[in-house]
């Protein structure tokens, strides 16, 4: 822990960067979705710290440039890919296997076109991420819900439920690893399971695995696909270093997909839909943040984690009735709120009226999230401390 706390020194987590007036979606839209524009956004799921300096760096050179035209794709982009999976998920992917894409949502859309057909059903397990949603229906497909069970303050999925969505003609997975909102970091023996209902029925699966970095000490992520040789063959696999490193403004990602087959089909749609161009400062940022910016993701986890830490016990001491999800990953804290008794209205009329502060709502990821909260952690303590003072605040008030 000494270690951890000397690298988070290093790095000045604690100042407030101003980002209102910068085209920001988190701070500059307060007026337009919450009715105020000055509400303190916790809710999209960026972070408030300044990149690593190599990527600030790195970005910086190449704007300098001061063309910025159409970007290849070079080989210290993937290396630098695989190199990362490899060190810090022992994870060997060849290079042939990376498909460029424009964010992982996209993917995640083309994956559904790709692995299904109009009609087909496709589970998904939620509280959810909400364009698990989007992705399934705009594509004309059924969502087919395994919903999570909450446990102990712990999710746990419904095996039983999920063999009988499968035994009913599901033909795809939409799986969330780590999950978000709940925080779950899926155990080799969860996701085998999983695996091996998937091989049994003949589902495909499509693996969401954006927060695989965004993991605490205690626990490690597996990439699904890398248990076993039948398990990738079914699998497409979406990541990015946007989450990990804040970069997601630089529209950055990529799929992983070991399958021959299903790599063409994706690859092809991919092109039929003119989304495969590489943003000009994408592979420099990846390049810079996978090879010289994992100190500064081992300090921002230890901030994050003692953000979190922060979070739980002011909420037990100022707001017992609440109840946090302890998160093994993410830097988004799932809070339950059904012992208030509020309807998802009265919920947003005090944070965005009465606290000021915009948390996400949880009934946007399925129904089984409405009376939560989504916090996101990835902020200065001091303000993180603000949005939970004004939070409960308003809610003793709004009891009174």
């Amino acid at each position: 822990m000494g270690k951890e706390r000397n690298k988070e020194m290093t790095y000045n987590f604690d100042e407030r960067v101003p980002r209102r007036g910068t085209y920001s979606e988190k701070w500059d839209l307060g007026k337009e979705l919450f009715g105020n524009p000055d509400v303190l956004p916790l809710w999209v799921a960026d972070m408030d710290f300044r990149c690593a300096p190599a990527i600030v760096q790195a970005v910086t050179e190449r704007a300098r440039l001061g063309i910025y035209g159409y970007t290849s794709r070079p080989k210290e982009y993937l290396e630098a890919i695989t190199g990362w999976l490899e060190r810090r998920h022992g994870w060997n992917v060849h290079p042939s296997w990376l498909t460029d894409t424009p964010g992982v949502v996209p993917a995640l859309s083309v994956a559904v076109q790709v692995l299904t057909e109009p009609g087909d059903r496709v589970i998904l397990q939620s509280p959810v991420y909400n364009p698990f949603y989007d992705v399934i229906r705009n594509n004309g497909r059924e969502v087919a819900e395994n919903p999570l069970v909450l446990e102990d303050g712990r999710y746990r999925m419904d095996y039983d439920h999920l063999e009988s969505l499968m035994q009913g003609g599901a033909k795809l997975m939409l799986l969330c690893s780590p999950h978000n909102p709940g925080g779950r970091v899926w155990t080799r023996e969860e996701l085998e399971r999983v695996g091996e209902l998937c091989l049994k029925y003949g589902v495909k699966v499509v693996s969401d695995e954006i927060h695989c970095d965004l993991v605490f000490a205690e626990y490690r992520h597996v990439p699904f696909a890398s248990l076993s040789e039948p398990f990738a063959g079914i699998t497409i696999t979406c990541a990015a270093p946007s989450k990990t490193f804040n970069i997601p403004g630089l529209a950055t990602a990529y799929t992983i997909i070991p399958n021959v087959a299903i790599r063409k089909q994706f690859a092809e749609r991919i092109k039929a839909q003119a989304i495969g161009s590489l943003n000009f400062f994408g592979p420099t940022a990846t390049i810079a943040a996978y090879t010289q910016s994992e100190d500064w993701l081992d300090a921002v986890l230890a901030y994050i984690r003692a953000n979190r830490d922060f979070a739980v016990a002011y909420l037990a001491e100022h707001l017992p009735a609440v109840a946090p999800v302890l998160s093994e990953g993410t830097y988004l804290l799932w809070v339950d709120c059904r012992a208030l008794g509020w309807k998802k209205a009265e919920m947003k009329q005090v944070m965005y009226k009465e606290a000021k502060i915009a948390f996400t709502e949880g009934s946007i990821y399925g129904e089984n999230g409405e009376g939560f909260l989504r916090i996101n952690l990835a902020c200065p303590r001091s303000l993180l401390e603000e949005a939970l003072e004004r939070f409960c605040a308003a809610v003793a008030a709004h009891q009174a």
